[in-house]
């Protein structure tokens, strides 16, 4: 296995209080991304929908237009906002996830943008699996009376670093979008997610540890800060786990900023001390990763999609 991590990065995850007001979200967006740049970060991550509170009912009302793209300022106040945050702190910036509308489809999807330190987009991901849960009596949400599911697995390529997987919330239930990127070389599966008072203490450190042993890369889950006067309560707790499943760095519910730094070494030591990618037998089962999956590998800002391979017999 090739060394996935080029250069050691330290990350930092913005646990962010996030309110009705747009322009102010984004704002206190930027002032942390930049007291995480000024605390050394290379690579920054925001929360799902850090523009505007989580919920169906403001969906369409805070959603932009991204494409064609660039788009414009009045369309897309907060593509240019992370575009400028990414910019002024040289840092690659992870912008949680925005709701978006397409005009060409006419459907609304929960969107993520990836920018390189000079602020140009690396890559867009629209979350692909709708949180439609029922716990009767307890808890009860239907994104789909919204949203629209994106149809790819996003793995982005960060020029000075190696390549990220990119998931919203509850993408990071479904192991196969951390099995592929990890196998398409991802060191990191990123997941700005918005787990709740029900499932968060139930599965939010459980997923994010599954998906690192499963794959022995990092996982980072960036969750808004709880905010109990809102409609929806989020669990909070935005954490860092390492190859070896460890949770390296955990916030609580309040408005925080974690740090952790990522290195090469530990992804390998993991998986030399246990050599699972040596160890699969495909003979077996089938290798996910070599189908026909619907992914793309963006570098430099530009898409390709690789040659589906045989599967290994």
């Amino acid at each position: 296995m090739s060394q996935l991590l080029k250069e050691p990065i330290k990350l930092a995850i913005v646990q962010l209080a996030v309110g009705k007001d747009k322009s102010y979200n984004l704002s206190h967006a930027r002032s942390k991304v930049l007291e995480a740049s000024q605390a050394g970060a290379n690579l920054i991550v925001l929360p799902e929908c850090f523009n505007s509170p989580y919920g169906c009912q403001y969906f369409p009302e805070y959603a932009e237009t991204l494409l064609p793209s660039p788009p414009s300022k009045e369309k897309a106040p907060s593509y240019h906002a992370l575009s400028s945050m990414a910019k002024e702190a040289d840092a690659y910036l992870v912008g949680g996830s925005i709701p978006e509308y397409s005009p060409d489809t006419k459907k609304h999807y929960n969107t993520s943008l990836t920018f390189d330190r000079s602020g140009k987009l690396l890559g867009t991901h629209r979350k692909i699996h709708l949180f439609d849960i029922d716990f009767p009596g307890k808890f009860r949400f239907q994104e789909s009376e919204v949203l629209s599911a994106g149809n790819k697995i996003t793995i982005i390529d960060l020029p000075d670093y190696g390549k990220i997987g990119v998931a919203i919330c509850y993408d990071i239930r479904f192991p196969e979008l951390a099995i592929i990127s990890a196998r398409k070389g991802a060191f990191a599966l990123i997941a700005p997610g918005a787990f709740n008072l029900t499932t968060g203490p139930l599965h939010w450190e459980l997923q994010a540890r599954a998906r690192a042993v499963d794959n022995q890369i990092y996982v980072v889950m960036c969750s808004p800060a709880r905010d109990m006067e809102a409609t929806y309560h989020a669990w909070g707790h935005s954490m860092l786990v390492d190859p070896f499943a460890q949770v390296m760095c955990e916030a609580r519910e309040t408005e925080e900023i974690l740090y952790g730094d990522l290195t090469a070494e530990k992804i390998s030591e993991t998986r030399k001390s246990i050599p699972m990618y040596e160890q699969r037998r495909f003979d077996v089962y089938p290798d996910i990763s070599a189908g026909d999956v619907a992914f793309e590998v963006v570098s430099g800002g530009k898409v390709g999609k690789e040659p589906a391979a045989k599967r290994a017999s």
